[in-house]
């Protein structure tokens, strides 16, 4: 996502860390590359001209009190990074809970923004919270829009009430209303509100959003809106916001929009906070929106903190605390805990995904690109192709035992001996940062930091004082002896 912006950042912002001392003149050419830059990805021009003027403004007002020497470049991002996260929102918004459950999210938008995904996507994300979330089916129009939601209701473990059959049959205000009252009846924490959508707007549309929204009074109404049609995604926005009224915004599809630009128009001219965005086809693809995070990824800094968030829920507690431990004793790192790391990292989603919020990733996007997911899967097949005395001493794989690893994996005998070397050379690594070396192109843990070794660790005291030199005048020598009172 994003990838046309995050490039032309990229270069508008080098550009500037290449200048010894920046010029009033650098920043113009800056500026302008970025205005560029912001057109071509379909942000609203008014938004374009709004920001880019603001960053000028700033950073010409800084440039004077930055001394020489220091790193102008930096105050210069700082300000584009600043101004970036005001346009896409500011800060994070999080659903507003009712004070007496169930708190009810109504969903409205155009026939295929993915509303009916979402709905099934947002109903997991606060059922992992510890929610019991309802679906109600209130899109009796589209084709099949009932019988999609029992199904992706049913895949995430979710209840969806749905009594009427839909295409075209049943009243989805009477829908949307007896959904409300089954969900106080059964204790449903919260109520999900899948409504109909159109392929454009129209008074239809809107009568029937505003009716559904008078029986259900919702806590929180979200404008659910597909990234990849542009401009006119900032359009159907300000539709809905003038005939329907909404609180938040869902971008749908953000995987797939290389430009971006609906997603850094639609809270800068509406008002409303972009408060969810779906990544992709997966139930898991979804999460809160942080426009300081997306900022930092359009500015190619990647996003560290969802990535840690990411890892936090793969691996629990137990395996890391395990590790660490192991690590701390000075076990060997078995190939057992290699597939316990590939087993978490394949819940943390497609490793494209996870190298792309790593800072610096809009340079390697070729290598992004062409990553093999199925090498994980491959790597896999062969550990679990050995026994258990072969997971923990790679010593004993002779080449009968590997003969028959290759042919359990469906590998060659090659691919095995390639990840015994690999995974013998990261044994050793990791035995030489624990004994205080070094990894290659990486100084050497600092001496108070090393374990204790040899005599040391029994208690012998160390002497490490240089030898004094003697002078070679005799009768210097004798008092620097003591023999000359």
């Amino acid at each position: 996502m994003f990838e046309t912006l995050t490039s032309r950042f990229s270069g508008a912002l080098s550009t500037l860390r290449s200048r010894g001392k920046i010029s009033e003149k650098d920043i113009e050419v800056a500026i302008t590359e970025i205005r560029q830059a912001l057109l071509e990805a379909d942000v609203a021009q008014s938004v374009v001209e709004s920001f880019t003027s603001k960053v000028q403004l700033q950073a010409l007002e800084i440039l004077p009190t930055l001394q020489a020497g220091s790193n102008q470049a930096e105050a210069i991002y700082s300000v584009v990074n600043k101004e970036l996260t005001e346009i896409l929102g500011g800060g994070a918004r999080r659903i507003r809970f009712a004070k007496k459950p169930p708190t009810v999210i109504m969903l409205a938008g155009l026939q295929g923004a993915g509303k009916t995904t979402l709905a099934a996507k947002l109903a997991k994300f606060y059922k992992d919270q510890g929610e019991t979330p309802l679906l109600v089916a209130s899109d009796l129009q589209r084709p099949n829009a009932v019988n999609q939601l029992q199904v992706v209701g049913q895949s995430v473990g979710v209840p969806v009430f749905a009594p009427e059959p839909g295409n075209g049959v049943g009243n989805p205000v009477n829908v949307a209303r007896d959904g409300v009252q089954f969900a106080i009846s059964k204790l449903h924490s919260m109520v999900i509100v899948d409504t109909a959508g159109r392929l454009g707007v129209d008074q239809e549309l809107m009568n029937e959003a505003i009716a559904i929204r008078e029986a259900v009074k919702p806590d929180e109404i979200l404008f659910v809106v597909d990234a990849m049609i542009g401009q006119d995604a900032v359009k159907t926005a300000q539709a809905f916001q003038e005939g329907v009224g909404f609180d938040g915004v869902v971008i749908t599809k953000l995987d797939g929009d290389a430009r971006g630009g609906s997603a850094l128009s639609i809270a800068a001219l509406t008002g409303r906070p972009i408060m969810f965005a779906s990544v992709g086809e997966k139930i898991s693809d979804f999460d809160i929106f942080y426009p300081d995070r997306m900022a930092s990824r359009i500015l190619g800094m990647g996003d560290v903190a969802t990535l840690a968030e990411q890892a936090k829920k793969a691996f629990d507690g137990d395996t890391a605390k395990k590790l660490e431990d192991k690590f701390a004793s000075g076990e060997d790192f078995t190939l057992d805990d290699f597939l316990e790391q590939l087993e978490a990292m394949s819940k943390m989603g497609s490793m494209g995904k996870l190298l792309s919020m790593l800072p610096g990733a809009g340079q390697m996007k070729k290598q992004i690109e062409n990553f093999d997911e199925s090498e994980i899967t491959r790597t896999k097949a062969i550990v679990q192709s050995m026994t258990p005395l072969e997971r923990r001493d790679l010593k004993v794989l002779n080449g009968s035992r590997r003969a028959r690893i290759a042919t359990g994996s469906g590998r060659k005998v090659s691919d095995v001996n390639a990840l015994v070397d690999k995974f013998t050379a990261a044994q050793k690594m990791m035995k030489q940062m624990r004994n205080g070396g070094s990894m290659p192109g990486m100084p050497p843990m600092p001496a108070g930091m090393r374990p204790p070794t040899g005599a040391a660790s029994k208690g012998a005291p160390q002497s490490h004082q240089k030898k004094k030199s003697k002078s070679g005048n005799p009768a210097k020598r004798a008092l620097e002896n003591g023999s000359i009172s």
